[in-house]
């Protein structure tokens, strides 16, 4: 079986919740979330992220509106994913987002997790449900 090295973002205007996968590729789980202070820091975290679990790929939610139709946020996270790989030097997928976060938020509800004083968990959480249908179309595709 061939390693998946994939790291999910789930890129916000403040925070950006990280995820990794298990080198199987079979389960993505929430790793860290990173706050954003300046685009160097945001960089540099990564970049540590990266190279201690050697990723090849990223992985990153895009925030389609319901319709389907990409609005500014989604723009923005287009020219935030060019810039990433380029300054990372990898390259990126694509993940449709809508209700990521919901689901998220959810699942820490059924869990009696207090949302407000635990947003950089949702952002995790998100990235992970990112990165997992990330890699279950992928194994979908093999089968």
């Amino acid at each position: 079986m061939e390693r998946v090295a994939a790291l999910g973002l789930d890129v916000g205007q403040k925070r950006i919740g990280v995820a990794g996968c298990d080198g199987t590729g079979l389960i993505a789980t929430g790793l860290t979330t990173i706050t954003r202070k300046s685009y160097a820091q945001t960089i540099e975290e990564l970049r540590q992220i990266v190279f201690d679990r050697q990723v090849e790929i990223l992985v990153i939610g895009l925030p389609y509106s319901m319709d389907g139709s990409l609005g500014k946020q989604a723009i923005h996270i287009q020219k935030f994913a060019e810039t990433l790989s380029k300054a990372l030097s990898l390259p990126y997928e694509f993940m449709d987002e809508r209700l990521t976060s919901f689901e998220a938020e959810e699942s820490m509800k059924a869990a009696r997790i207090s949302l407000r004083e635990n947003k950089g968990l949702i952002d995790r959480k998100a990235a992970a449900i990112i990165l997992q249908q990330w890699l279950d179309q992928r194994k979908a595709k093999q089968d």
